[in-house]
């Protein structure tokens, strides 16, 4: 009975200390997601919408400009961001460079880093600088 409790638990997700480069690679995945089940939608939305004249453009408007209308395009906006760093990451992995664990490291906190400062100098420009 003692060799049994003294035997190793596999790890879960409790035990586990999640690292930088699985949350990119999970966040990589999800903003290709997001974009793809949320981007496309609103974007045929709003084209539909300019098709069918200004009463029906009006009311993408009015979506788009409430407060669920601007977390969804900040929010498609760092998924753009993120998808995009995070592609031009692992092309240069996909050439062989940075596997080496500091670099992986270093290249993960850029991405993440990239996506936010990316994020919030769009949303600045479209909020400050609007004619």
């Amino acid at each position: 009975m003692t060799a049994k409790r003294n035997r190793p638990l596999s790890p879960h997700l409790f035990h586990w200390r999640w690292q930088i480069h699985a949350i990119v690679s999970i966040l990589h995945r999800a903003t290709g997601d997001g974009m793809a089940l949320v981007g496309i939608p609103l974007f045929l939305w709003w084209l539909a919408s300019l098709a069918s004249g200004p009463a029906a453009y009006s009311a993408f408007l009015r979506f788009a400009g409430s407060p669920l209308g601007y977390l969804l395009g900040i929010g498609l906006t760092f998924g753009l961001f993120q998808h995009l760093a995070s592609g031009v990451r692992h092309f240069f992995m996909d050439i062989g460079a940075g596997y080496e664990l500091r670099t992986a490291r270093r290249s993960s906190i850029a991405t993440l880093c990239f996506s936010l400062v990316m994020t919030a100098l769009f949303w600045a420009y479209l909020l400050l600088v609007k004619p």
